[in-house]
């Protein structure tokens, strides 16, 4: 199954080379977690997430004749940013000087 899911992943994106798929069982769930380029995110996702949702069908339906269920979960190491935000300080304001 995992191959089946790096194989259609693969297909869909722009850096092939980049995409890591990692298979975690569980008792009664496997769950594929995708890693893949920022850029090709929102081609895995498809528009309004037709395209995620029609492969877990796919994976969900194969799985459930092996008598299990399955998951696909797209992994960003880094959140999300809108091109042209800006990012919001991480270090708090400086503290005013005693009186």
């Amino acid at each position: 199954m995992k191959a089946f899911v790096e194989f259609v992943v693969k297909a869909l994106v722009d850096f092939p080379d980049q995409v890591d798929v990692r298979e975690v069982d569980g008792e009664r769930a496997v769950v594929y977690e995708l890693r893949l380029n920022k850029t090709d995110i929102g081609k895995v996702i498809g528009k309004q997430g037709r395209t995620i949702q029609s492969l877990r069908t796919l994976v969900n339906g194969a799985s459930a004749k092996l008598g299990k269920r399955a998951m696909v979960e797209i992994i960003e190491d880094t959140p999300y940013q809108k091109p042209g935000a800006v990012a919001e300080a991480s270090t708090p304001p400086p503290e005013s000087p005693p009186s």
